[in-house]
C-alpha cells in the first residue's frame, strides 16, 4: 500500500515560500522590462527603417524558434567563454525578458496593427508629434486588445522559470527539487509544488487583469 507523507514536504515550508518568492521576483522584473523590449520592438517593426526592422524581425524569429532553456544556457553557460560571467539570478532574469520581448512584440504588433487608420490620422490633424501619436492614441487601445494574450504570455514565462534551477536559481522548482533531494518524497514535493504554481498563476493573472485597465490603458 502506497504512504503519502505530505508533512515530511510541508515541515520545510520557509524553502517553499523563499522559492515562490524568488520565482515571483523573476516574474515582476522580467515583465516589466520584458514588455518595454516588446512594445519598442513592436514600434520597430511597424515604423521603423528597413535595416531596425530586418534586426528585430531577426531577433524575434531566433528566440521564438529556439527553447527557452538553450537561451538560457548560452546566456549563463555561453557567455562566460567571451568574458562576460552572470549571477544564475541575472542570467535567468535576461533570459526571461529576452524571451517575453520578443513574444510580447509579435502581440503587441498585432494590436498596433488593427488601430484604425482614421484614428491615426484624426491625431495628426491635431499637431500632435509621433511620439505622441504613437503614446497616446495607438499604444494604450492596442494593449487593450491585446492584453489578455500579453497576460497569458506572462504566466507561460513565470511557469517557464522552473528551469532556471538548472544554473542553480533558487526559484521554486529548485526548492522542490532540494526538498525531494533530502526526504526521497519526490511525489508529495512536486505535488505541493504543482499546486503552489497554480496558485501563483490564478495570482498573478488576477493581477494584472486588475493593473493592466487602471496603469496602462485605462478603463
Amino acid at each position: 500500500m502506497i504512504a503519502f507523507d505530505f508533512p515530511a514536504v510541508l515541515v520545510e515550508w520557509p524553502m517553499l515560500l523563499k522559492g515562490a518568492g524568488i520565482t515571483l521576483a523573476l516574474t515582476a522584473v522580467s515583465a516589466t522590462l520584458g514588455l518595454g523590449l516588446g512594445v519598442a520592438c513592436a514600434w520597430a517593426r511597424t515604423y521603423g527603417g528597413a535595416t531596425l526592422r530586418f534586426v528585430v524581425g531577426a531577433y524575434v524569429e531566433a528566440i521564438r524558434n529556439t527553447p527557452f532553456i538553450v537561451q538560457l544556457f548560452f546566456l549563463f553557460f555561453g557567455l562566460p567563454s567571451l568574458g562576460v560571467k552572470l549571477t544564475p539570478e541575472t542570467a535567468s532574469v535576461l533570459a526571461m525578458v529576452v524571451n517575453l520581448g520578443a513574444y510580447a512584440a509579435e502581440i503587441v504588433r498585432a494590436g498596433i496593427s488593427a488601430t484604425p487608420r482614421g484614428q491615426i490620422e484624426a491625431a495628426q490633424s491635431l499637431a500632435l508629434s509621433a511620439r505622441q501619436v504613437f503614446t497616446r492614441v495607438v499604444l494604450p487601445p492596442a494593449l487593450k486588445r491585446v492584453w489578455p494574450a500579453l497576460v497569458s504570455q506572462i504566466i507561460i514565462v513565470m511557469l517557464g522559470s522552473a528551469v532556471c534551477s538548472q544554473v542553480s536559481t533558487q526559484e521554486l522548482s529548485y526548492a522542490a527539487n532540494l526538498i525531494q533531494s533530502r526526504n526521497f518524497r519526490a511525489f508529495e514535493a512536486f505535488i505541493v509544488a504543482t499546486v503552489m504554481y497554480l496558485a501563483l498563476s490564478v495570482f498573478v493573472r488576477q493581477l494584472l487583469n486588475w493593473a493592466g485597465p487602471r496603469f496602462l490603458f485605462g478603463r
